[in-house]
């Protein structure tokens, strides 16, 4: 791509970095004729993107709080082994194997999770990845109860609103009926 003027070649120097993970489409538009804001739409990076890049590995940037203590995430672990579908998960991650049988053992919100791959295991604690986020799995309900009081009563949270506070807690954990038990908190 020739650059006109040192705009277009700051552009071009910003979008290079995410090649492979968004493809930009020019949408022609009676009113304006020109590329604007609703004429550029991201690709997912998919096969049937000209442009994918297959990714190989799981990148788990971060955690939105600074330190998780040991107790936190030796309660996590210790309820993996109490709650049955998540037992399970567990054992199959663990040897690796990718039998769609086994999704039959799970509840619905599990299997339908399991067979698009979402669920990986790390360290023994079980993550939830959806095309852009990887959230740690909670099973257990204080520990659930845990999360949402630091969410919204803690002194530091802000006391947020409903929405604001499923967001924040979407950036950390992920269970079955997450948004009930935020709205009902």
């Amino acid at each position: 791509m020739k650059t006109p003027n040192r705009h277009m070649l700051r552009c071009q120097i910003s979008i290079k970095e995410f090649r492979g993970y968004m493809t930009i489409v020019y949408r022609y538009r009676n009113i304006h004729k020109n590329a604007d804001g609703l004429g550029r739409w991201g690709l997912e990076n998919t096969p049937q993107n000209q442009a994918w890049v297959p990714q190989e590995e799981l990148f788990i940037e971060g955690i939105c709080v600074t330190d998780i203590g040991t107790e936190f995430l030796n309660k996590v672990k210790q309820s993996y082994k109490i709650d049955r579908s998540c037992h399970i998960l567990c054992q199959i991650l663990m040897k690796d194997c990718k039998d769609p049988s086994l999704s039959s053992k799970f509840d619905e919100i599990w299997k339908k999770a399991y067979d698009e791959g979402r669920f990986h295991l790390l360290d023994v604690v079980l993550y939830h990845g959806t095309k852009d986020t990887c959230v740690i799995k909670l099973t257990y309900i204080a520990l659930i109860n845990t999360i949402l009081h630091e969410f919204h009563d803690s002194f530091v949270s802000g006391h947020l609103s409903e929405d604001r506070k499923l967001e924040r807690v979407k950036t950390f954990s992920w269970w079955p009926n997450r948004r009930k038990d935020v709205s009902d908190y």
